[in-house]
């Protein structure tokens, strides 16, 4: 008896999405290649700062495998933590502290940034107050800004009043996710509202074709990382001594960014 084969309508359109992303952004992931491989051969740092869901291409690009340091991933716990959905540390919670004009200087301020260091600011919309003012105030700290962000969803709304503008207007280098209004990308027989985000799973391409390009001029300047690599690969205590040599890397790097003029209180 022949089985018919499941559709799997999300999939085909991810396919499609995809390759639009790789046809319409290749120039703009170059060039941000070029950036953050400036910066990491300088012994600078490229920060990378989401809220909501943007944190996961943060977490994509260091530490896990196949990633080396350079890369600092900046994610706060009260935007971005959203798996009790509701009551304390709900998502109503998160949405509303994202949307708080001020707190972007507030994360900025821990920091010392270095001449050659770049900005990487994560958001679908690019309308809510946090990321915008993140790229807005690392831009002011004399950092080249790069958002990642969808042309048509932030266009297809007024940025928020706190925001004051939208991510791509405060950035030096736009790479378009590509994905429609809606986020989501599969419209179905019988149901008013789409499913299926696309974001996520271009805002994960852009950041490891941007791993990958900057891993490639690395290696030619003579100044590549040491990649976090499995046992599997590379046997359990070369594997083992990745990992240190990648933690020791990116905690030297990190101790002469965080600010210590500021005192907690």
């Amino acid at each position: 008896m022949s089985v018919t084969a499941p559709s799997l309508p999300w999939m085909t359109e991810a396919a499609a999405l995809l390759e639009r992303l790789a046809t319409t952004q290749a120039a703009a992931i170059e060039r941000a290649s070029q950036w953050c491989a400036d910066a990491i051969a300088s012994d600078g740092l490229v920060h990378l700062f989401g809220t909501g869901h943007s944190r996961i291409p943060v977490e994509e690009m260091f530490p896990r495998y196949g990633s080396y340091p350079g890369f600092n991933p900046i994610v706060e716990l009260s935007m971005t933590f959203h798996t009790q959905v509701v009551g304390a540390n709900g998502q109503r919670q998160a949405m509303f502290i994202e949307r708080t004009p001020g707190l972007a200087e507030v994360i900025l301020s821990n920091f010392s940034f270095g001449p050659r260091d770049v900005m990487v600011v994560f958001s679908a919309s690019g309308l809510t107050a946090v990321p915008v003012e993140m790229a807005r105030g690392a831009r002011a700290r004399g950092l080249r800004v790069i958002a990642v962000t969808s042309v048509e969803q932030s266009l297809s709304a007024e940025p928020e009043a706190a925001a004051g503008g939208r991510l791509l207007d405060e950035a030096d280098l736009v790479i378009d996710l590509c994905t429609p209004h809606a986020d989501a990308l599969c419209t179905l027989e019988g149901l008013d509202t789409p499913v299926g985000p696309g974001s996520t799973i271009t805002a994960v391409a852009i950041v490891n074709s941007i791993k990958v390009r900057v891993a490639e001029l690395l290696v030619e300047r003579g100044a590549m990382p040491p990649v976090i690599t499995r046992d599997s690969v590379v046997g359990r205590d070369r594997s083992r001594a990745l990992f240190d040599q990648a933690y020791r890397e990116h905690a030297r790097r990190l101790a002469g960014a965080i600010d210590q003029r500021r005192g907690g209180g």
